[in-house]
């Protein structure tokens, strides 16, 4: 089985957890076995993961007729794309589109973010996709979040092949209800135009059903999960110097992740204790609006705002906490929980969240109710019985939730689609 699939992040290169599902995803599919995976991102950097899926750059995908050398084609996407393919896809080119403006491959450029133009950058996105389409073996077409689904209907148009979304997220969880119609008219299209729908959670189904008027038939739930983590994340050592309790939020300051709850919350634990010391990583539009309610709520003394983290220093975080709070006012998932109770850390994540459907050994609190938070941080940081309970069953819990049983879920759903 072939599938072809669009998506905006992959790692090394990630900005959030679209990036971290859409590689997990990926790679637990592939250890299932027959299948073949061709992943398309705009802008690879060539240091991606290429065991378990093939990766082609849409900015290395000729639209427009350029003649160059191999040399030529080589010193510009060598590291990234083989040449020769390259010279594949070329022979695909199937119209005119030098009103668009490329460069001297005959390809689009990509700023492999989330730019200004980024409309502009979807609609481009789309059409590279069919000239993919025409030149890649595939049965099945799958695009990641409402970016690629122009891509996917696209690539479904030229080819007729069956066609699944996947809904990491709607805008009505990263709005409060506050929605984009251009984006919700991309979304809904999307929907219409897919052959099956898959959901991060049932929360998020629910939105897909009643917000977006899907057919219950249509929809599927698939559980996002975590990777087993490698040997030199778990043991990461902790940064010397740590006298006091740490208590923890990983992720985009935004009004989605309910950021101002953690630091009202914070503000009364620290009525009660003092040994705590409190993190808020990430970055966002709301970042310096929480610096300064910290120092309104005179807690900045014991606040650190430690920026967007990567990678390795993510682990080294969550290991050094002694908490993880995830309060978002509306999570589709929330991976980041499961990713601190790898490194044995109690979570305590809000009922609006995804996860919360999976989870059984963390604490569950109401977004916007900042007591019932606070009395968790407080309890978890000062009764060590409650510390080992939530860190010794959620690490046996997390390590039952594993990629390759969602990836063998997907498989079963583009087999009845393709048969």
């Amino acid at each position: 089985m072939k599938a072809l699939m669009f998506g905006w992040e992959f790692p090394p290169h990630i900005l959030g957890g679209l990036g971290t599902a859409s590689f997990g995803l990926t790679k637990g599919m592939a250890e299932n076995g027959d299948i073949d995976i061709t992943f398309v991102i705009p802008k690879p950097q060539g240091d991606e993961p290429k065991d378990f899926a093939r990766i082609i750059g849409a900015n290395s995908t000729p639209v427009a007729w350029r003649d160059v050398t191999w040399d030529h084609v080589q010193s510009r996407i060598g590291h990234v794309m083989d040449p020769q393919l390259y010279f594949n896809l070329r022979d695909h080119i199937y119209a005119d589109f030098n009103y668009i403006g490329v460069n001297d491959l005959g390809c689009i450029e990509f700023s492999g973010r989330y730019p200004d133009n980024l409309l502009e950058e979807i609609n481009n996105y789309s059409i590279v996709a069919g000239v993919i389409a025409r030149t890649v073996d595939f049965d099945v077409i799958h695009s990641h979040d409402w970016l690629t689904y122009p891509a996917g209907i696209h690539a479904k148009q030229v080819t007729g092949k069956p066609f699944v979304i996947h809904v990491h997220a709607t805008d009505f969880d990263r709005s409060r209800g506050n929605v984009n119609p251009t984006v919700f008219s991309i979304e809904k299209d999307g929907m219409n135009h897919a052959d099956h729908i898959i959901t991060v959670s049932n929360l998020t189904r629910r939105t897909v059903i009643e917000k977006y008027g899907i057919h219950p038939d249509k929809v599927t739930t698939v559980h996002n999960a975590v990777e087993p983590l490698s040997d030199e994340l778990l043991n990461v050592e902790i940064p010397p110097g740590k006298h006091n309790k740490v208590v923890t939020f990983l992720g985009r300051i935004t009004m989605q992740k309910g950021p101002e709850y953690f630091v009202e919350a914070a503000a009364q634990v620290l009525q009660k204790v003092d040994n705590v010391q409190f993190v808020m990583a990430g970055g966002g539009d709301m970042m310096e609006k929480m610096i300064r309610l910290a120092a309104r709520r005179h807690i900045a003394d014991r606040f650190h705002f430690a920026g967007f983290l990567r990678g390795k220093e993510v682990y080294e975080l969550l290991k050094a906490s002694d908490v993880y709070i995830m309060p978002s006012v509306s999570e589709p998932f929330g991976i980041s929980p499961l990713e601190a109770m790898q490194m044995g850390t109690p979570s305590i994540i809000s009922k609006q969240s995804g996860c919360a459907e999976i989870l059984d050994n963390v604490i569950k609190v109401d977004y916007w109710d900042i007591n019932a938070m606070a009395d968790a941080i407080y309890s978890i940081i000062t009764y060590p019985a409650m510390y080992r309970e939530l860190r010794e069953n959620g690490l046996k819990e997390v390590d039952g939730i594993r990629w390759k049983k969602a990836g063998a879920k997907v498989i079963d759903i583009y087999r009845n689609l393709i048969h």
